[in-house]
């Protein structure tokens, strides 16, 4: 309708008499007013889907927390026990300090001795290695910081170990190839 055109109820009425102020000029207005909506049935649908969504929720909530507990005690399972392969391979070398330690209180022939210490020795070397550990290589390096401390500077003997290491007074350690303990040295400047 036109702004200067007057509305005349009796141009515009329903079925019923009755004057629709939602008629556009080319629809009918009275179908999409008058009709009933079956709200009962449409809310009681959305009530039930909202009490499965929440219980969906509930459901996943818990199974969360359940496999939350689950894990830490896991993990704390695998903290405890994680150095246990390595101690049983070791226990091993801990037989063999045992005998040494017999045989020394016993023998009276040093050679003998110092062979079964050697053996004990290089058995607990060769368990560690197998392991995984690996000893750094330091001496007559280049001083790095990320791999060494430097427990002191003395004067290079030469100009060419200048910044290099010159001694090693703790050996470091690789373990699968990540450090697990710095090496102690000696620099040269």
């Amino acid at each position: 309708m036109d702004k200067d055109t007057k509305f005349n109820p009796e141009e515009n009425p329903d079925l019923n008499g009755n004057i629709d102020i939602n008629t556009d000029e080319s629809l009918s207005g009275t179908s999409h007013l008058n009709e009933p909506v079956s709200e009962g049935s449409e809310l009681e649908k959305i009530r039930t889907e909202l009490e499965e969504q929440k219980d969906k929720f509930v459901r996943k909530v818990a199974e969360f927390d359940n496999f939350k507990r689950r894990n830490a005690r896991e993990r704390m399972e695998l903290i405890q026990t994680a150095g246990k392969e390595v101690i049983v391979d070791l226990l091993d070398v801990l037989d063999d300090c045992d005998r040494a330690q017999k045989q020394i209180e016993n023998a009276g022939d040093i050679k003998e001795i110092k062979e079964g210490v050697l053996l004990v020795f290089n058995k607990l070397r060769n368990t560690l290695f197998a392991r995984g550990l690996k000893p750094m290589e330091t001496i007559h390096q280049e001083f790095n910081p990320d791999l060494h401390d430097a427990i002191t500077e003395i004067p290079a003997p030469s100009g060419d170990l200048k910044g290099k290491v010159l001694d090693e007074i703790v050996k470091g350690y690789y373990l699968n190839d990540k450090i697990i303990r710095h090496a102690k040295v000696v620099v040269g400047k």
